[in-house]
Order: C-alpha cells, then sequence, then structure tokens
C-alpha cells in the first residue's frame, strides 16, 4: 500500500460522530483489500476515544489527522490542552470511565504523545491495518 493520507478538522463539535464518519470514509477511500473489516473498526474504535477524550478534557476543539502506511494506519489527535492522558483505575461503580486509554494503548503498536510548540498536544496511535 502506497502512503495516502487525508484530514478532517472539527472545531467546537459536541460528539465524536464527525471524527468516525471521517475516519469511515478515509479508509473506504483507501480501497480494497487495504484494510480488513475488523482492523477498520478497530480503527475507528480509537478515532472515536481520543476524540471523545479530547472533547472531554482538551477543551471542547480537536484536529483528527488520519494516514495510511505500509501495514499501519496512524490516527493523531491535536487538542489544546497540556494536560497529558494518564492511566488510571476504571470506575466499574460511578462510570466516571477509566477504560479508553487503556484500550488505545492495548489496541496500538504504539502510542505517542507529543507537546504542542504552543500548548496542546498531539496523541498519536499507530494500528496495524
Amino acid at each position: 500500500m502506497t502512503t495516502m493520507s487525508a484530514e478532517r478538522t472539527a472545531i467546537r463539535s459536541q460528539s465524536a460522530a464527525e471524527a468516525r464518519q471521517a475516519a469511515r470514509a478515509f479508509l473506504e477511500a483507501l480501497g480494497q483489500p487495504a484494510i480488513g473489516r475488523e482492523q477498520a473498526d478497530t480503527v475507528v474504535l480509537v478515532v472515536s476515544e481520543l476524540v471523545t477524550n479530547a472533547l472531554r478534557h482538551g477543551g471542547g476543539a480537536y484536529t483528527l489527522r488520519l494516514a495510511a502506511h505500509p501495514g499501519a494506519i496512524e490516527v493523531a489527535v491535536e487538542d489544546p490542552s497540556p494536560r497529558m492522558p494518564r492511566m488510571r483505575t476504571p470506575d466499574l461503580v460511578d462510570g466516571t470511565g477509566g477504560f479508553g486509554w487503556h484500550m488505545v494503548n492495548d489496541l496500538a503498536h504504539r502510542v505517542v504523545v507529543t507537546p504542542g510548540p504552543e500548548g496542546g498536544k498531539t496523541v498519536r496511535a499507530l494500528l496495524p491495518s
């Protein structure tokens, strides 16, 4: 597979639905058999989780970038908060979360968080294709 990239930006969105739709469209544009159904579902799940975290903890704005590399899909979500993601114990009682960051790290080959030059951060997950 040759390297292909696409970008989708949503500012002040209230849900991750637009990001999931952009991820599905990106993956469909790669053609067949670029990525299997299970891998595509994993990419959409990780996009949804990272964007939801950006909306919830990053000030409500995000930039989503997707790139296809040989054998991998890169998901990058940028938000304006300098606060780094952290592992926490999942809340099984009050439903306050704690599952997503564990899940992203389990599904990805690699996860990297890079502070932005003027604040904020970019969270990148490299997923198998």
